[in-house]
């Protein structure tokens, strides 16, 4: 080489390093710079293991936390029934919510440990599940029922042995792999006032080491939420950790879980709508035992109202219900509720994100129509399941009744504790009654249908608005209805999309609460008709075979949507609701399957859905939370 040729070569290398070093160049990639969630991620947030006491009564002896973090992330497992069990897709996140309640008491019970047998009633209870006395069997449901009544447990663990909690936190650390999958650490408070329903899964953002610094508060405890709210609020400022609530689905609730009042009967204050806001966030809207979006007495209108109906008895079925509770139980009218508690108080304590979880009892998270595992180990697959009553014979109610649901969507920067509880707590999240579909839903002043059909239209709803979960911003002195854009694509092996809807809520001028739902998206060559319904997008079910087509339905759907009826000195609360066509119920399947015999008024088909969190708007002079 040349001295020039050796001279020129340097200098340009130089130059690169310095167009490198200095940032003279511009990134390349468009995205390189963006830390908006980009990507959704799978979960379940209410799963039970052996160490939660009524799984491990009703059959789950052996299956621990381990196995079902196991099973969530694609692995086979052998179910307590002795079959073999694998998701078709793996999840990407869990909390084992095992009930604090007796956590753990049931393994050391049944294997006699000396210590615990000490206790008179540990050991009659031993004897019962050792013989299998019927008759004993259910004295012992009554002796727990009525330690819940009192509050005060009849057996507790021995401190010698090994504490469940830290077992459940030790097993939750060693499944996390962050970015690959995630188990976050959590339990059930399952507080039941008079056999109501309200029961919440607490969920930590933390390690085992700041988890271990506390054990899980229980309805032993306290049953009054607030109190809970109270312990989150300790371990938070004692261990520097962070923690949420999620209200279980509040249908079984007596008309409680989302009352005007508090627990104790006084009005709400604006200390409780403030603590209620921080630490519950969401709220789970759907899972196995029914559906708490809407009820069809308050929603009339809506043909899509009555789904996963379970509105005969609370959670212990001690009580009937009444219509008035249901105003009280479902997540819409909630909605409604939490504008006019804000009216009065200023804040809104039911300014929450939905999502689904199971509530499973087996320690197994699948809730595909076609590979469902049920509720408890009885419910896993049999020719009978289908047929066996629920709960008391009164109820009049059978297994086929459960719903194989749900999931919680979240969408995250990554598949980390962090980035899913961050996201959770500022609502971005949604629930589906099993299927993963993919939905975004973003609100704001000045969206366009450019910005629908951009190819970056997620990046246009995060720069121009607010996405699920957010507070629309003042929309200044420009009186223009709030614009919404929405989007929604079917799981990749799933049913096609029959159509998106949004419903809004609001407390109109003579403080009455209001609802309207508008279809804004759908399938096909349909029109809407003279009473503004749109026509059925069909039923391609063939019950016989249990096969279904997507001959109908849209593989995706998207809108941009200006509300109609907007009135800028009301405030107002507006979520996605996206349907897919009809498809096979598991019950069906089970008849495939297994030759079930069905009772002729089973449902053998349904129209699976999909819940975004919401999006508020707030009057100008409104206060912000």
């Amino acid at each position: 080489m040349t001295g020039f040729s050796l001279t020129r070569t340097v200098f340009r290398c130089a130059l690169l390093l310095c167009v490198a070093s200095k940032g003279y160049a511009e990134p390349y990639s468009p995205w390189a710079d963006r830390d908006y969630p980009q990507q959704v991620y799978w979960g379940d947030t209410h799963l039970h293991t052996a160490t939660s006491l009524d799984a491990n009564l009703f059959g789950v002896h052996n299956l621990t936390a381990a196995d079902a973090y196991r099973f969530a992330r694609g692995d086979t497992v052998t179910t307590s029934t002795g079959l073999r069990a694998r998701m078709n897709q793996p999840l990407d996140f869990l909390v084992v919510a095992d009930h604090a309640e007796y956590m753990g008491i049931m393994p050391p019970l049944r294997a006699g440990d000396p210590t615990l047998m000490q206790n008179d009633t540990a050991r009659r209870w031993r004897d019962v599940l050792a013989s299998g006395d019927p008759v004993g069997f259910g004295r012992m449901m009554l002796d727990i029922g009525a330690s819940y009544a009192s509050g005060t447990p009849l057996v507790t663990l021995p401190t010698t042995l090994p504490s469940p909690w830290e077992a459940n936190t030790r097993m939750a650390d060693a499944a996390n792999e962050p970015g690959v999958f995630t188990a976050l650490i959590g339990f059930e408070w399952s507080a039941m006032p008079n056999g109501n329903n309200l029961h919440r899964v607490v969920v930590l953002r933390d390690d085992a080491t700041r988890a271990n610094q506390v054990t899980p508060f229980s309805a032993f405890d306290s049953e009054d939420p607030e109190a809970l709210w109270r312990y989150l609020a300790d371990y938070e400022k004692n261990t520097g950790g962070q923690a949420l609530a999620i209200p279980h689905n509040g249908n079984l609730s007596g008309g409680l879980m989302f009352a005007d009042t508090r627990a104790n009967g006084e009005a709400i204050s604006v200390a409780y709508a403030r603590e209620r806001l921080r630490w519950e966030p969401l709220v789970e809207v759907t899972q196995m035992k029914g559906d708490g979006e809407a009820h069809p007495l308050l929603s009339p209108d809506d043909e899509f109202a009555d789904y996963g109906t379970w509105d005969q008895y609370n959670i212990d079925m001690s009580t009937a219900q009444e219509d008035w509770m249901q105003r009280f139980q479902y997540v819409r009218p909630a909605l409604q509720t939490g504008l006019r508690i804000e009216q009065r108080t200023g804040v809104n304590p039911f300014q929450f994100g939905m999502i689904g979880s199971t509530d499973s009892h087996t320690a197994l998270t699948a809730v595909e129509e076609d590979n469902f595992w049920g509720k408890m180990s009885s419910h896993e697959p049999s020719a009978e399941r289908a047929s066996r009553l629920w709960g008391i014979p009164e109820a009049e109610m059978s297994s086929a009744g459960l719903l194989a649901a749900g999931y919680a969507a979240v969408w995250a920067t990554e598949n980390t504790r962090e980035a899913l509880f961050d996201a959770m707590r500022r609502r971005e999240v949604y629930a589906t009654t099993g299927p993963r579909m993919r939905v975004r839903f973003f609100g704001g002043w000045n969206f366009t249908p450019e910005d629908l059909q951009s190819p970056d239209s997620a990046l246009r709803g995060y720069t121009k608005g607010v996405p699920m979960g957010g507070i629309l911003p003042p929309p200044g002195s420009d009186p223009r209805a709030p614009v919404f854009m929405a989007l929604a694509l079917k799981e990749p092996e799933g049913a096609h999309l029959d159509r998106l809807q949004i419903v809004k809520g609001w407390v109109d001028s003579w403080g009455e609460s209001r609802e309207k739902v508008y279809d804004v998206a759908w399938s096909d060559d349909r029109k809407p008709g003279a009473d503004g319904k749109l026509p059925p997008v069909g039923d391609t079910v063939d019950t016989e075979s249990g096969h279904y087509a997507n001959s109908i339905g849209s593989a995706e759907l998207s809108a941009v949507w200006t509300d109609p009826d907007f009135d800028p000195g009301l405030a107002a609360v507006y979520y996605l609701r996206v349907l897919e066509i009809p498809t096979p119920r598991w019950p069906l399947y089970d008849r495939m399957k297994l030759a079930a015999n069905l009772s002729t008024d089973t449902e053998l088909t349904h129209q699976e859905r999909a819940y975004t969190s919401p999006i508020w708007y707030q009057p100008a002079g409104s206060a912000q939370p």
